[in-house]
């Protein structure tokens, strides 16, 4: 026998970035966000601290121009100039491309 009644539940609507506060909601209806983590651990000047930040499109890829900006200020009197091929320095933690989308 199947007994069945209405459940209400929560479910996710829109995650808003949290740098400019925009919806990250798309005109497909899905939502496109990046999520940055960080979980420090003992010994760690934030020992215990968790962090999660949602970033839009427009916000991450500004975030990693930052920090490729920050290596190469990091890497400026490096007296080995292939500490960093050029991919490398401009793939800032790509692991996949998927050129199907790609011109």
């Amino acid at each position: 026998m199947k007994i069945t009644e209405k459940v209400e539940i929560e479910t996710v609507t829109d995650v808003q970035c949290d740098v400019c506060l925009c919806s990250t909601q798309v005109t497909s209806g899905g939502l496109e966000f990046a999520t940055l983590q960080a979980h420090w651990g003992y010994g760690t000047k934030h020992d215990g601290e968790q962090y999660e930040l949602h970033l839009c499109e427009d916000c991450f890829f500004l975030t990693i121009a930052n920090l490729k900006q920050e290596r190469r200020i990091q890497n400026l009197f490096s007296e080995d100039d292939d500490v960093f091929s050029t991919k490398a320095r401009d793939e800032l933690g790509l692991v996949a491309r998927d050129d199907y989308f790609r011109n």
